[in-house]
């Protein structure tokens, strides 16, 4: 195959668009700026790490179930079964889910993690509290490799059923909406 220079040409532009579209591929990964001013000082994430992926809960359930109070006989309370979302970005693009038990973050590239509550804040009347939760090591390989810390803000809802939890009911199961965003952290 002869080399011309409208053949040059043409492979340096293939080269710069492959370069282009894997500078963008990327874009979703690369580390973001965030404040922590705004949060309680309880969920807040030490120093030395940086956020490293966002994500919303636009459609988030959490399952309840009518039980027994632990040591309180005859009585009766919502007790939380678990969580189920699909975590999408910002542009509502699907990027993963959450579930439990044990609440595991799963992301669409196939790594997952579980965590260990550190800590919980008010956040508002019916809302979950805002959360703070160190990682476990991920499994597989991807975007949550490395997460040190996530934290749940921006929340909407969650909280036990506003039906009523009685003898009746033991066993029932209520499933009510919430919205959060998680953050996840990366040691710098």
């Amino acid at each position: 195959m002869k080399t011309t220079p409208t053949s040059i040409a043409a492979r340096l532009s293939l080269i710069a668009a492959a370069g282009l579209l894997g500078a963008c591929s990327s874009m979703g990964s690369a580390p973001m700026a965030s404040s922590q001013s705004g949060l309680p000082d309880t969920i807040k994430v030490p120093a030395g790490n940086h956020l490293a992926w966002e994500t919303t809960t636009a459609g988030g359930e959490i399952t309840y179930e009518c039980r027994d109070k632990a040591n309180a006989p005859g009585q009766t309370e919502w007790v939380f079964v678990g969580p189920k979302a699909v975590l999408t970005d910002r542009a509502g693009k699907a990027v993963g889910s959450y579930y439990g038990p044990p609440a595991t973050w799963e992301a669409l590239d196939g790594s997952k993690l579980t965590a260990t509550q550190l800590a919980v804040a008010p956040s508002g009347a019916g809302n979950l509290p805002y959360q703070l939760v160190k990682a476990n090591p991920a499994s597989g390989s991807g975007a949550l490799v490395g997460v040190t810390y996530i934290q749940r803000v921006a929340l909407k809802g969650g909280v036990a059923p506003a039906a009523e939890c009685n003898t009746g009911k033991r066993g029932q199961r209520e499933t009510v909406a919430y919205q959060a965003d998680y953050l996840f952290w990366k040691a710098l």
